[in-house]
């Protein structure tokens, strides 16, 4: 695909202050996509012609939902959400994590996902035409790691989410993907770099990846994801989608 194919096109994405949700913003914007951006904090590009920018909460139903809203009044169809607002603290045994902590974390990474995901479908059957749903996931998924519980169960919820959506809507034009974009070097990276080895027994091996550059680079992940939605030659009915290594 020529980037001009894009032009015009809508997407929102969460989470789009930092790390992957920044380095999507960016790339996207350059592919001429519209964009409606939230995070918690300032998202990565400013409010403009082309940019809805708000700091939102996505365990925020009101304010969610709001957000969607004003994209959809500003731009029309949206043609593209990807939920990728989530942490990956707390890092430690289960045996060691506070509930109330547990709680939070799986309210970002699975309720978050859950209130974007009925938002877009929402969206999708209130006007004609379809529209592609990337709810972005993780190797954790489906590799348990010893000090990542929160963060392995709630992107297992994730991909089962999509995957259920996926059979619930495919009557009405949504495409659905849980996708793993393989590990890019983001803030959640350094996070996990700090951890000591007694929390997280297989620091080593993400220290060493650091050491030898093996990473995804965020270009590379957004130009797959819009290969994903918006290049028929991608087009697939798989729901569950690891991203190849960038190397």
């Amino acid at each position: 695909m020529s980037e001009a194919d894009l032009t015009g096109k809508v997407a929102v994405v969460t989470g789009a202050s930092r790390g992957i949700g920044a380095d999507l913003a960016r790339r996207f914007a350059g592919r001429g996509l519209r964009l409606g951006l939230c995070a918690r904090g300032a998202p990565v590009l400013d409010e403009g012609e082309q940019v809805v920018a708000r700091q939102v909460d996505v365990t925020d139903e009101a304010a969610f939902g709001a957000f969607a809203a004003e994209v959809a009044g500003r731009f029309g169809a949206i043609d593209l959400w990807v939920n990728n607002a989530g942490v990956l603290a707390p890092i430690a045994p289960l045996r060691d994590v506070d509930a109330e902590a547990f709680r939070a974390h799986v309210d970002v990474n699975l309720t978050g996902v859950f209130i974007g995901t009925r938002l877009f479908v929402q969206h999708v059957r209130s006007r004609a035409g379809g529209g592609v749903l990337v709810n972005v996931s993780s190797g954790a998924a489906q590799n348990p790691y010893e000090g990542w519980g929160p963060y392995c169960a709630g992107k297992a919820g994730v991909e089962m989410l999509t995957q259920v959506v996926a059979m619930e809507e495919r009557g009405s034009g949504l495409r659905a993907h849980a996708v793993a974009p393989g590990v890019v070097d983001t803030d959640m990276q350094t996070l996990i770099r700090e951890s000591t080895a007694a929390n997280f027994p297989r620091v080593e091996r993400f220290r060493q990846r650091k050491r030898e550059g093996a990473f995804n680079s965020g270009r590379y992940v957004a130009d797959e994801l819009l290969a994903i939605a918006f290049d028929p030659k991608r087009a697939t009915d798989e729901v569950v989608i690891r991203l190849a290594d960038e190397r």
